[in-house]
């Protein structure tokens, strides 16, 4: 996580022209010599961004618990025999109320000021946020999380492909033999576990297809001067991105599941486990996604996937601590492998430019 966060706020920050840096010293030491007031660094060097840093962090975080309770809740409710759908629908559902809440709280967040059109342009971006959801819902509840985590660590692979050749945002060679290390740590570590299932494998395979659109959408949406400045915040776009894709996935409910909801909602109010795991995980789903939004702003759809591999090496890691899974060598090997492919991604171009 130190690795990832430090090396794209160092990506992400401005650089400061020497004459500036200069003027900068010169006015702190006027003060008292007081260089922590400014990030400002003498000689052009780049700055930290402390709030990427943050992102990265609470992002992280975010993604860790609410695997776990994402997991809890589908094992308490039957797996991928109860009502995997069911729960991926809901979990934006309560995303949703978030995020109305967040709307009528005083001096909280303002109301965007978008059009109908405005809204037709964040379709893309809203389905294909409600496809990659639904999609790792099932995937993890038809195998092994760890399982789950291999299959999408193949995302920057996605990114990548769709960047180059659809989007016309193409990376450097470099760029892509550090993509071999940070998939391939993610498959040691998780390879003494390996639960193989195809629809487990189908579903997360689509989840990072949806995943990696979404991302390049996501940032065509941003550098939207008009569209960007209707909505007001990234978290607006969040919000107003989520309330579409849970509209989108009632149909999708309605055709898979619809004849069990009553009996969804009837396992609730036996098992607390269902209830209180789904409350929790739309939460923390909300949450570490709006986090991510941000992210993308600062740094690029690429990078976020490159980012969220790592980050499944921690939930990997993460998960079998609270389950009491075993923690041999080969994941701690290739936890490490992946971390330093991450770092390795963030830095690379400007060790090939020097």
């Amino acid at each position: 996580l130190c690795c990832a966060g430090s090396a794209a706020a160092l990506t992400a920050a401005p650089r400061r022209s020497s004459g500036r840096g200069a003027a900068t010293a010169a006015r702190t030491s006027g003060t008292g010599g007081q260089m922590m007031a400014t990030q400002s660094v003498v000689g052009g060097a780049q700055a930290i961004d402390v709030s990427l840093l943050a992102y990265f962090f609470f992002w992280y975080l975010g993604n860790y618990y609410y695997n776990i309770t994402n997991k809890l809740a589908l094992k308490a409710a039957g797996g991928s025999k109860g009502f995997p759908m069911t729960i991926a629908a809901l979990q934006l559902g309560v995303g949703c109320i978030y995020a109305l809440f967040a709307w009528v709280a005083p001096d909280m967040r303002t109301v965007p000021m978008i059009s109908v059109d405005d809204i037709l342009k964040m379709i893309p971006v809203s389905f294909c946020a409600m496809m990659a959801h639904c999609a790792s819902v099932f995937a993890l509840s038809a195998g092994a999380v760890s399982f789950g985590q291999i299959v999408k660590a193949a995302e920057p692979a996605f990114a990548a492909v769709l960047s180059t050749f659809v989007y016309g945002r193409p990376i450097s060679a470099a760029k892509w033999v550090c993509l071999i290390p940070v998939i391939g740590g993610v498959i040691i570590a998780s390879v003494k576990e390996l639960d193989f299932a195809w629809s487990a494998l189908a579903s997360a395979s689509a989840a990072n297809m949806f995943a990696a659109i979404k991302g390049n959408e996501n940032k065509k949406l941003m550098t939207t001067p008009g569209l960007s400045s209707r909505l007001g915040t990234v978290g607006n776009q969040f919000a107003v991105t989520t309330l579409l894709a849970f509209l989108f996935s009632l149909p999708v409910l309605a055709l898979t599941e619809g004849d069990k909801v009553s009996a969804f909602f009837d396992l609730c109010k036996t098992n607390p486990a269902v209830f209180n795991n789904l409350i929790l995980s739309g939460l923390y789903f909300y949450g570490y996604n709006e986090l991510a939004t941000m992210t993308i702003k600062k740094t690029n759809a690429i990078t976020q996937s490159v980012a969220n591999t790592a980050k499944r090496v921690i939930i990997i890691i993460g998960v079998a601590l609270v389950l009491g899974e075993s923690l041999p060598m080969a994941k701690l090997v290739g936890s490490a492998i992946c971390i330093g492919g991450v770092f390795l991604y963030s830095i690379i171009d400007q060790i090939v430019a020097k």
